[in-house]
């Protein structure tokens, strides 16, 4: 800048009582040993040692030390066009896309509460012409004068108190707790993109199972037809068969219903239209195979891997950071403020024969009375710390009875599959022997009927099961935190105090 090209002894002593007050401003700032406030510890979880549903069941889901890799779980299932559509959500899930905004945010708010470390420095610079005019006689005259001026101005609040770097502290734990909605988001993604995927899945069976059991129907209707016009049996026998074909063929419209939206929830996950993926999906495909067993961790490496606990403990720092904040207004604050510039009758003589100016100004400002509003203040915010620490500690809670609730399941549906599987397999003998001895004249076509209807609606609860047991597998994995890449690998004191 122009007016620091020469100073004289009067910008010197400025320059030094600028400096003076900033080393006072730095002393007073690093004289205090810490914050006001409480300090924040991390909450001591006891969690239990092993799960208490492992030792149920036929052994569906077992204890080791070290949890099985669940960063790709979904590569388990070796089902290639559900790993293609993850892919696909993990890029364009508008959910997820509003996280990482919010993550951004988060990010930008901890630089601004970091910028109150600093001084604000501002510039200034100002020309004005004046012209004046007198009277004298019969003559009139004028004059112009012309002012020209440049400086700079500076102010600080001497975080003594340590009110700004609880602000810092309760921002960092902000973006901390944003990146870990991000990655709860992941995981969450992740699971319903596998969950609609079995789904369309699942309907798409249940459509193949009723359409097979309709033809069957008809090729029953039409024996039954057959025999009417010989005179066997009687109309009735004919529509009764009728009343059977129609009802699983009504059955056939809310399937494929259901398949549709199915289909249309797996759309928007992907960030998709609705019907975008109709093709894709269109050709079919299996159910996959339950694993023989699953190896679970411990607890302590549940409560770690989940980001949702994470995102609860990181607001519980916030929270009681805030707390400091709100500790620190009830005491004094102290702020350093000044400015230094030059005047000048012409732009040729801003760099010489100036009028040089400065102020310097430190000032201390304490709360005496605000009618409580201070203490009121200072209270809310720990009732919202307490608050924020039971929400933690519930979540902890939830996330523990959810792998419990989710463990009980896996064992229990494998229990029923493996006999609906069995009844399946009496019931389309049955059905087939019925259908053999009704042609035969042995028996009436009621037995027909009520075999041909337990086929149906076991084979239909069939794939319901073993649908409902492949989605207790998503949400195993999406219990136990699986779907998202840790940075770092925990210790052994991690494991040991989670």
């Amino acid at each position: 800048m122009l007016f620091v090209k020469e100073v004289d002894s009067r910008g010197q002593h400025a320059a030094a009582g600028v400096a003076n007050l900033a080393i006072l401003g730095w002393v007073a700032l690093f004289g205090v040993a810490c914050a006001v406030g409480p300090d924040y510890r991390k909450a001591e979880l006891n969690s239990p040692k092993h799960w208490s549903r492992l030792g149920e069941g036929d052994g569906a889901a077992t204890y080791v030390e070290e949890a099985e890799d669940l960063r790709q779980w979904w590569l388990k299932l070796d089902d290639a066009l559900l790993s293609t559509l993850i892919d696909e959500a993990l890029k364009a899930n508008l959910d997820l896309r509003k996280a990482q905004a919010r993550l951004r945010e988060a990010r930008a708010r901890r630089a601004v509460a970091a910028s109150a470390y600093f001084p604000n420095l501002s510039a200034s610079a100002s020309a004005n012409r004046r012209y004046s005019t007198k009277n004298s006689g019969n003559s009139t005259g004028g004059t112009v004068s012309n002012t020209l001026s440049a400086g700079f101005d500076a102010s600080w609040e001497v975080d003594v108190f340590g009110g700004v770097r609880r602000s810092v502290e309760a921002a960092d734990a902000d973006l901390e707790s944003s990146e870990a909605s991000l990655n709860d988001t992941q995981v969450s993604l992740v699971a319903e993109v596998a969950r609609n995927y079995f789904e369309v899945r699942s309907f798409q069976i249940r459509v193949d199972i009723a359409r097979s059991n309709l033809e069957s129907q008809t090729e029953t209707l039409q024996l039954t037809q057959f025999r009417a016009q010989a005179g066997l049996v009687s109309v009735q026998d004919v529509e009764q068969a009728k009343s059977i074909r129609e009802q699983t063929l009504a059955q056939l419209p809310s399937l494929e219903s259901n398949l549709a939206f199915a289909e249309h929830s797996l759309d928007i996950l992907l960030g998709q239209l609705p019907g975008s993926l109709h093709a894709r999906l269109a050709a079919g495909g299996q159910l996959p195979k339950m694993p023989s067993q699953m190896a679970v961790g411990i607890p302590a490496d549940t409560l770690r891997q989940r980001p949702d606990i994470r995102v609860a403990e990181r607001k519980l720092a916030a929270e009681t950071a805030r707390v400091g904040v709100a500790t620190a207004a009830l005491y004094p604050s102290l702020q350093l403020s000044g400015s230094i510039g030059i005047e000048a009758l012409t732009q040729a003589s801003m760099g010489n024969g100036f009028g040089f100016f400065y102020s310097l100004l430190g000032g201390i400002t304490a709360p005496i009375f605000y009618g409580g509003r201070l203490r009121a203040q200072l209270e809310a915010q720990d009732a919202i710390r307490e608050q924020t620490l039971f929400s933690y500690e519930q979540t902890v809670l939830s996330a523990l009875k959810e792998v419990e609730d989710v463990l009980v399941a896996i064992v229990r549906n494998r229990e029923r599959t493996e006999a609906l599987a069995r009844a399946v397999e009496a019931a389309q003998n049955a059905a087939l022997l019925a259908r053999q001895r009704y042609g035969a004249g042995v028996i009436d076509f009621q037995s027909v009927v009520d075999t041909e209807r337990s086929v149906l609606s076991l084979e239909d609860s069939l794939a319901t099961t073993r649908a409902d047991g492949i989605l207790a597998l998503i949400r195993l994995y999406k219990a136990l935190g699986g779907g998202w890449t840790p940075e770092t690998a925990p210790t052994q004191t991690e494991r040991d105090n989670p």
